[in-house]
């Protein structure tokens, strides 16, 4: 491989790790302090009125995910993937400033949840870019042998800003007491989050456009919304169904994890996060080794294996984590889920990716992956928050994700075993 090359490919995997960084580790965080949120900003009649407002807030930033994500999308097909990701990051990081200085609804009234709502459609526009962009750069960035090993540091450092808000809210939760948490120790997750995003910024200015979207640029229809439906319809729905797994693991099993401890097994608020500060690590960890497995024997195969498992496990160990709660037991049910997941978040950005030609990629990704996430994944926390007060079951959440599981198996399998294939090669000269 040429110096250029390589000084692309590490470019690539540094500029969407960064950027990825900085989008899940946002939402994690709001998602992990959904409770002191909840008590700030939303006040209600009583805790469940408070936290269903809080949820809901939550999963409105997902509404604009797929507006975001065609119109990021477009742009990143047409203006380069380089000019994508600078803007996305500049709008991620000014949806964060909103939120890391929004007063509460004690001090402002109804301008605070409305600044709360502002700042998540801000970021929920931003976010809905991110996804398609970077897994685009990353995959034609790679060589075409590694490009499973290359599309998994897209779920390795989703993992791995979600590794970090689990530590920073165990932190503030642990070492901070209940009244200056709720003052201002609730500001500090999302000020450390300002950090990373004119580090990213200046690292996204300085990169290249692949030879892959260059070359598309060509050779190539110009990438529109008719385009993508008209020439790719199957592969959107597809990328959409094996989606939806994705996105009810990490927003139900990860994200809304510390908030169930809590309310529904009775375990310590700053304790909860261990468990998701285990999973985490080690799908940080295993993403890449399974990313890169799956460079070897396949990515369907290994993804549909992995998918099953976790399905078959689920229900049995939140019913043993349910019947006697304790910490080290959610720990434990977490760590065997993400080993589970594991086989199927290492290759899940080329799995994806490979469904659609460089012209259109950033679109295809976009809008199968947004939608998906919109509709399963930003009001699942509203969703199970919901199911456990109507059914009055703490196995409730298990329910929805198994639900999710089951479409994605459906999807996963209705994707051609052959599509581990060079779509940019068929479009280069001979």
């Amino acid at each position: 491989m040429a110096p250029a090359s390589r000084s692309l490919n590490t470019r690539a995997v540094v500029a969407a790790v960064i950027g990825n960084a900085l989008e899940w580790y946002d939402f994690t965080v709001f998602g992990f302090l959904t409770v002191v949120i909840a008590q700030l900003f939303f006040p209600a009649g009583n805790d469940y009125s408070s936290m269903l407002l809080t949820t809901a807030t939550f999963g409105v930033a997902f509404v604009m995910r797929p507006i975001g994500g065609i119109v990021l999308g477009l742009y990143a097909d047409r203006a380069g993937r380089k000019a994508a990701l600078s803007l996305v990051i500049a709008l991620m990081t000014l949806g964060i400033l909103l939120l890391a200085i929004a007063p509460p609804y004690s001090a402002i009234g109804i301008g605070a949840p409305l600044m709360i709502v502002l700042g998540r459609l801000l970021q929920g526009f931003s976010a809905g870019g991110e996804f398609g962009s970077s897994t685009a750069l990353l995959i034609e960035a790679a060589p075409f042998s590694k490009r499973g090993f290359y599309g998994s540091w897209q779920m390795a450092s989703q993992a791995a800003a979600l590794l970090l808000g689990a530590v920073v809210g165990a932190l503030i939760t642990h070492g901070l007491s209940p009244e200056a948490l709720k003052s201002w120790g609730w500001r500090v997750p999302f000020i450390l989050g300002l950090i990373i995003g004119p580090i990213g910024f200046y690292i996204r200015r300085r990169l290249s456009d692949s030879e892959a979207f260059l070359l598309a640029q060509k050779t190539a229809r110009r990438a529109t919304l008719g385009e993508v439906f008209r020439s790719h319809s199957r592969d959107v729905l597809c990328g959409l169904g094996a989606v939806i797994a994705l996105t009810v693991t990490i927003y139900v099993l990860i994200s809304y994890l510390p908030t169930f401890a809590v309310k529904q097994l009775k375990l310590p608020y700053a304790q909860s996060f261990y468990a998701v500060i285990v999973g985490n690590l080690l799908l940080t960890v295993l993403s890449p080794l399974t990313g890169a497995w799956s460079d070897r024997i396949g990515r369907k195969g290994l993804s549909l294996w992995s998918l099953i498992l976790t399905l078959v496990i689920i229900y049995p160990l939140f019913a043993w984590l349910a019947a006697a709660p304790s910490v080290s037991k959610l720990i434990l049910v977490q760590a065997l889920l993400s080993i589970a997941l594991s086989g199927y978040y290492g290759p899940f950005g080329a799995l994806i990716a490979e469904l659609f030609p460089a012209n259109v990629r950033s679109t295809g990704l976009s809008l199968a992956y947004n939608v998906a996430v919109m509709l399963f994944g930003g009001f699942g926390p509203f969703a199970v928050t919901w199911l456990i007060n109507t059914t009055g079951s703490p196995l409730a959440p298990t329910y929805y994700v198994m639900g999710g599981l089951a479409l994605s198996i459906v999807a996963v399998a209705c994707i051609p075993g052959k599509r581990h294939a060079d779509l940019d090669a068929r479009r280069k000269p001979a």
